[in-house]
């Protein structure tokens, strides 16, 4: 919303000396954001109000050209050479005198062109620097002062316009009335309300018949209507100013002076061609089918929610958003209609989304407008095209009003206290909701308080708590910081979490968190068989994008796409992680919609939580390209499978639990190179390397390797209890052994603990290797053993003993042979 101070200032006796920046400061501290502050350019030296005495007409040039005198309240008039043509004997326009320097720095001065020495310059409106119209003068209008009188003022040179952010409770503030209102509080000095003035004592019949068939969604439907409109009429100047400081562009008479009420009153009304229309009008919903041209030459397709004025003819305006274009104001119109209805906010909301018609009237009825103000921006509307128009009014207006009284609200005086924490005296309170313009009356202790009909967001007691705290000033609230509570910290979860990042970013890898939302496409790409848990999804009911409207059930497609992307802008050696929860999908009972007037009750809390999915904490990495870089010390090595493995373990380890690694299959990883992770007996993860179907889908390079764990499916960690250090030197042995090839090296792990006993301190698979020598579908394990005892020692036959013994029990499980 735009504010031009001159215009504020018509309603609001503003103190002598208020400079804007003191303008800004009260709007900010009335809860109203000050976006910009629109200076006009400046125009210094002689600039007055002009009478053209005579035109002549200049001939044998290329363009039209006339040579005009023009009063300018001197004692002998100016000649002045112009090209324009919109402007004829007796029009006010404004000169520029020479000596005068117009915006751009354009310098006026007496000079010879077209023969004749003109005097000075007629100016338009782009010349002036007040808008963007440059196809003729600008005329002032019969109202004009005398000539010589100065124009900057007249023109709005040095009117400053206010640009305010107007939130959606607050639509009473997208008029001047409702902002000088606001600003006679703030500032606490006396306004004057436009929309006060009693309508005139119009006589006669309804110059038409209304009926609203629907008055749930229309409880006030005013009509005036007016006749001997001069169609050729023009918007006088000062309406054509202040519409274009509210970035409005001027149409003509009839629609300028509909959106001037707009602006000044906060009431939207249309327009209609008196001839146009056929028969009663009828306020109705739409039928299945039916179909509106409106004024903006598109045929839509009306919904049976959409509410409509017609005619005999059929829909003749789309409510509260457009109105059609078989009734519209043309140039030739002379009889008119002026409508102005209150149309329920949420009904207008849908409509105007539904047809992509932002309109300003939808934005004013979408937030709530004042049904009071139907007839007074009627009588306002028809007052200014009887005076400019030569217009008439015909009959009595109709005024079909089907509201109700608004119920009171109970307010404790003392809620406005709690709330903010600080004091207000009872007769402050009732003193700051008089402002406001509530009428209250006392019951005992407690007020019952009637909010006034332009504030329909004043419903609830906290509401005008709101209001109270926010007229005494929120910058009277103290700013207080809570003591923390002693002997709290971060959850043991927490810890986790957090220790678990940062253990991969040291490990190299980098954070990429991703939008927890997927689509059916990603979860294609992957593999994933029909009957695959993560395909059972929770799906948004109104998801950000169409393409993704479900929650992820994996960190893989967030992960890989992220990954494909970092590649794509030339990134070669890519390593990253996200953690964060997922949701599992699955049969899940409704969660019930409880109401807004209470707190729910137990059983009603405890059917949303269990309508809520569980949100399991994962957490992922991928790797693609080199995970140990080229360089003078080596060829680098690339990342690899057993890299993916390696990173489950460290956020293992870092939980305080131990994993367990075996073979498994399950997509997206390639079946051969998939390792299942788990603790114990159960699997909480998987790693390796993608299938080459995944990574050719993906746009990925081959081998690409991930990891995903389930965190939250890891047990607490014990409480870890320092190792004991022996003072007694250790005892390394190597052990070979051969075992098939599809033998996990974890059993064998497992077989060689168990066999080595309590002395065993140490065990390090350092090489695997198949070859010429050995046997085919074998493999060879290289372990390096480290042995100690606590109180002696070790012997060299000791040391054999536990060798031998560890060699045994891997042969009895895995049938190893050690190797020659």
């Amino acid at each position: 919303m735009r504010v031009p101070v001159a215009w504020l200032a018509e309603y609001v006796d503003i103190p002598a000396g208020t400079t804007v920046e003191e303008l800004d400061t009260a709007f900010v501290r009335l809860g109203l954001e000050v976006e910009e502050i629109h200076r006009p350019e400046q125009v210094t030296g002689p600039l007055v109000v002009g009478r053209v005495l005579e035109i002549e007409e200049l001939t044998g040039f290329k363009k039209p050209i006339r040579y005009c005198r023009v009063d300018v309240g001197e004692a002998e008039p100016r000649g002045i050479v112009c090209g324009a043509r919109n402007f004829a004997v007796g029009d006010a326009v404004v000169v520029a005198l020479p000596g005068a320097v117009l915006p751009g720095g354009f310098e006026i001065a007496a000079r010879t062109t077209y023969d004749r020495i003109s005097d000075g310059m007629i100016c338009s409106v782009r010349e002036l620097g007040i808008g963007e119209d440059h196809t003729g003068i600008l005329v002032l209008g019969d109202d004009a002062p005398e000539p010589g009188t100065p124009a900057g003022s007249l023109v709005g040179l040095d009117d400053v316009v206010i640009e305010l952010a107007i939130t959606p409770d607050r639509g009473y503030c997208l008029a001047m009335r409702g902002l000088a209102r606001e600003m006679g509080t703030g500032l606490a000095v006396d306004w004057r309300d436009p929309g006060a003035l009693p309508p005139p004592a119009w006589s006669g019949e309804p110059a038409w018949r209304v009926e609203v068939a629907d008055p749930e969604r229309c409880d006030r439907f005013s009509m005036i209507a007016l006749e001997g409109l001069d169609p050729t009429a023009p918007t006088p100047w000062w309406i054509r100013r202040r519409l274009a400081q509210s970035a409005v562009r001027s149409i003509s008479l009839a629609v300028d002076v509909t959106n001037y009420v707009m602006l000044e009153l906060g009431q939207p009304m249309h327009a209609f061609d008196r001839d146009a229309v056929r028969g009663p009008i009828v306020v109705r919903l739409a039928g299945e089918g039916e179909k509106l041209t409106t004024l903006d030459g598109v045929q839509r397709v009306l919904s049976t929610d959409d509410l409509l004025i017609t005619d005999d003819s059929g829909p003749i305006g789309l409510a509260a958003v457009m109105g059609g274009a078989s009734t519209e104001i043309g140039d030739g119109t002379t009889n008119v209609l002026l409508e102005a209805a209150h149309w329920e906010p949420t009904g207008v909301a849908r409509t105007a989304r539904r047809h992509r018609l932002p309109s300003e009237a939808a934005k004013r009825f979408e937030r709530g407008v004042d049904p009071e103000m139907t007839v007074a921006a009627l009588a306002r509307a028809a007052a200014l095209l009887t005076r400019y128009g030569g217009a008439r009014v015909v009959g009595a207006p109709v005024d079909v009003d089907t509201r109700t009284p608004r119920t009171p609200i109970r307010l404790d005086p003392a809620l406005p206290a709690r709330v903010a924490g600080i004091d207000y005296d009872p007769r402050q309170v009732v003193e700051l909701l008089d402002a406001v313009g509530c009428v209250m009356t006392a019951d005992g202790e407690v007020l019952d308080v009637v909010p006034p009909s332009w504030r329909p967001d004043l419903t609830d007691p906290a509401d005008l708590a709101e209001e109270v705290v926010r007229l005494a000033g929120y910058d009277e609230v103290p700013s207080v910081l809570p003591t923390a509570p002693p002997g709290r910290g971060l959850t043991d979860r927490q810890r986790r979490r957090r220790s678990i990042g940062r253990t991969l970013a040291e490990a190299g890898y980098v954070e990429a968190p991703s939008y927890p939302f997927v689509g059916t496409a990603a979860l294609d790409a992957l593999g994933l068989p029909a009957d695959d848990p993560r395909r059972q999804v929770v799906i948004v009911r109104n998801p950000l994008s169409e393409e993704e409207p479900a929650l992820r059930t994996t960190l893989v497609p967030g992960l890989l796409a992220t990954l494909a992307r970092n590649l794509a802008r030339g990134q070669r050696d890519v390593a990253l992680f996200e953690h964060g929860a997922v949701f599992p999908g699955g049969v899940r009972t409704p969660a019930p919609v409880p109401g807004v007037d209470r707190r729910p009750d137990d059983a009603t809390l405890a059917a949303l939580l269990g309508a809520v999915p569980d949100q399991p904490w994962h957490v992922g990495v991928a790797l693609a390209g080199h995970r140990e870089p080229r360089g003078w010390w080596g060829p680098g090595r690339p990342a690899i499978w057993a890299d993916a493995i390696e990173a489950a373990r460290l956020v293992a380890a870092t939980a305080g639990v131990e994993l367990t690694v075996r073979a498994g299959e399950r997509a997206p990883w390639h079946p051969g190179r998939c390792a299942e992770l788990l603790v114990g007996d159960r699997v909480v993860g998987h790693a390796g390397e993608l299938h080459p179907r995944v990574c050719a889908a993906l746009d990925l390079p081959a081998r690409t390797s991930v990891m995903e764990l389930d965190v939250d499916a890891l047990p607490a960690a014990e409480v870890p209890v320092g190792p004991h250090v022996s003072t007694f030197p250790p005892v390394l042995i190597d052990l070979a052994l051969v075992v098939d090839g599809d033998v996990p090296a974890a059993d064998v792990e497992a077989a060689l603990r168990a066999g080595a006993g309590e002395l065993l301190e140490d065990l390090r698979l350092f090489d695997v290797y198949t070859g010429s020598s050995i046997a085919a579908g074998r493999k060879s394990l290289a372990y390096a053993l480290t042995l100690r005892a606590p109180d002696r020692t070790l012997t060299s036959e000791e040391a054999t003993a536990v060798r031998d013994a560890a060699a045994a029990a891997a042969a009895e499980r895995t049938g190893a042979t050690a190797r020659a």
